[in-house]
């Protein structure tokens, strides 16, 4: 009896091991990325330091290939808000979901707890619309690319996070884009201050919070979400303030990918 309980006991510690494997590698990825990536576009404000309300981001940090099941993975975090991507394919389709011309791109969109509602399909379908506005479906018709979205921690600008993560990803897994593409959220206060890439609390304080997606190539506009109330005037200010933030986020992207290779 003695013999056997001894015999399983290694059993369960390997079993326990594995199960805490991903986890662990998960948190030092994380930590790397955070440590690689502290001294990064400085010019684009931290948290430690009091953010201007004209064009100011919080601090970036991206780390790339992750995980080996997807053909190309990505972690972005702005700030506080942490958001996992995984790209699969291009790969085989359903025949129900074929298309006969085109790539089919999919988003799904995890939550940090809890299933998927409302405001995730909300999410996945402006992602969606999105990358399919920048990737060249047309060189795989009747294939599929999934793009799945796990959201790691949310501080405030969680869209605008996930579009980052995205394209990334997408990048790492060679998918072809006619151009890279970001997010940028910008939030008004009851006074009509503007603010770049707010956290949580000032959401919830905003009067007005509207999210932009953008593309590398001429700043164009590819994808505008808002929420509240705001004047012509301040959409235009808004989108004129997310252009100029756009630039450093692709300088870091840039950066962040100039890195990768020149280590390999």
């Amino acid at each position: 009896m003695r013999g056997r309980y001894a015999a399983g006991r290694p059993a369960r510690a390997a079993k326990r091991k594995l199960r805490w494997e991903p986890q662990r590698a998960w948190s030092a990825a994380m930590e790397g990325a955070k440590r690689a990536d502290a001294n990064v576009l400085t010019d684009t404000g931290t948290e430690s330091s009091p953010r201007s309300p004209v064009c100011s981001l919080r601090h970036f940090a991206c780390e790339q290939n992750l995980l080996s099941r997807p053909d190309g993975s990505a972690s972005f975090l702005q700030g506080d808000t942490s958001v996992l991507a995984g790209v699969y394919g291009p790969a085989e389709v359903k025949v129900s979901k074929e298309i006969f011309n085109k790539a089919t791109l999919e988003v799904i969109l995890r939550p940090k707890i809890g299933l998927p509602g409302v405001a995730e399909k909300s999410r996945e379908r402006l992602v969606r619309n999105t990358c399919e506005a920048v990737v060249l479906g047309a060189l795989h018709p009747r294939t599929s690319i999934t793009v799945v979205l796990q959201v790691v921690s949310d501080a405030g600008s969680l869209l605008a996070c996930c579009l980052n993560a995205a394209c990334m990803a997408l990048v790492d897994a060679g998918v072809p884009m006619r151009a890279l593409f970001c997010g940028v959220t910008c939030a008004l206060d009851s006074d009509g201050n503007l603010m770049l890439d707010p956290t949580t609390k000032q959401e919830k304080e905003a009067r007005a919070i509207l999210t932009f997606a953008l593309d590398s190539a001429e700043q164009k506009l590819l994808m505008s979400t808002t929420k509240g109330l705001y004047s012509d005037a301040e959409l235009q200010q808004c989108l004129a303030a997310a252009q100029a933030a756009s630039q450093h986020i692709f300088r870091f992207y840039r950066e962040s990918l100039q890195r990768r290779y020149s280590k390999s």
